[in-house]
């Protein structure tokens, strides 16, 4: 019996499978996020979270590295060839072998493309556009946060929320509903308390006022909140350049260009409005037709996948 490891390593946790042959998981883990990009030790510390969520991983199904004949990883922040290159050392160095590291976006594609070539648009924690295209090419558009505009994931969401509100209650620009919806969650009763809260992003409780914002802007979404509607706007736009410029560099047969979309904004919360927001700028900025896929399991699955497909 051969087995398989892939590990789906993002910005807030890193989430590691067994595989046999017939792909099914025969084990699983879960540890703290591994992205390099947002940890003090950077690839060192990186590499000592997924040796250790590897290790345990094995432990757990009773098994050892020998067992192990191939390891696929898509992580957070490998954005660059130097990046991929010092985690591989790295992890080499502590004894893994017949293993390979791609950016989390591309085992997205891997995961819920039918046809096998497919763009990948995920808005999770963070935001990235990856494609794998008819040819096998690969390229990856957005990642780098501000530095490549990325917009529609939950911390982007949550600083345009936060900024709409604060235009509302210090600047008198435009009132919002998210306003309303903010204070009452958290009980604030003035500006002051309003401001003070921006502390909050700094602490342990930074994933509940974050996930309070991005709330209260579906909720204002569905009462057509004009501010709400400013964000759509920006989100929907970027989201749709980043998807039509990948039919224009890559080549992707068949009649229609898939999209796997992935991330909690695209696939948990209410987000069809974004969606058919797509749906219609893409359609200005690409001649293709496109059909739309909702991730429907982990992401992981696309690394065994992967190697079935190419590895063994």
């Amino acid at each position: 019996m051969s087995f398989y490891i892939g590990v789906d390593g993002g910005g807030t946790k890193t989430y590691y499978a067994l595989f046999d042959e017939s792909k099914n998981i025969v084990a699983d883990y879960k540890t703290s996020g591994s992205n390099h990009e947002n940890l003090d030790g950077s690839f060192d510390e990186a590499v000592e979270i997924i040796w250790d969520g590897i290790t345990n991983l094995l432990k757990s199904a009773e098994k050892t590295l020998d067992d192990v004949n191939f390891t696929l990883m898509g992580l957070a922040g490998v954005d660059h060839p130097f990046q991929h290159d010092a985690l591989y050392e790295r992890l080499e160095q502590k004894g893994l072998r017949n293993f390979e590291i791609y950016n989390d976006g591309f085992i997205v594609v891997k995961a819920g493309s039918i046809s096998g070539a497919a763009i990948g648009l995920n808005n999770g924690t963070g935001t990235c556009c990856n494609a794998i295209d008819s040819t096998g090419r690969m390229l990856q558009l957005a990642g780098l946060a501000e530095y490549s505009g990325d917009m529609g994931n939950g911390h982007w969401i949550a600083t345009m929320a936060y900024v709409a509100i604060y235009d509302d209650v210090y600047l008198g620009i435009r009132p919002t509903v998210m306003t309303e919806y903010y204070f009452n969650h958290f009980d604030l009763k003035t500006r002051e308390d309003f401001l003070s809260s921006v502390s909050a992003f700094e602490t342990e409780d930074a994933e509940d006022y974050i996930r309070t914002l991005i709330d209260a802007f579906f909720a204002g979404l569905e009462e057509d909140d004009p501010a709400c509607l400013d964000i759509l706007e920006m989100m929907s736009e970027r989201s749709a350049r980043l998807i039509a410029a990948h039919t224009h560099q890559l080549q992707f047969d068949g009649d229609e260009v898939e999209v796997v979309l992935s991330g909690s904004i695209l696939t948990k919360l209410p987000s069809e409005r974004y969606l058919e927001a797509i749906r219609q700028k893409v359609a200005l900025y690409s001649d293709r037709k496109f059909r739309f896929i909702k991730l429907s399991v982990p992401p992981v699955v696309g690394c065994v996948n992967w190697i079935m497909q190419e590895f063994v």
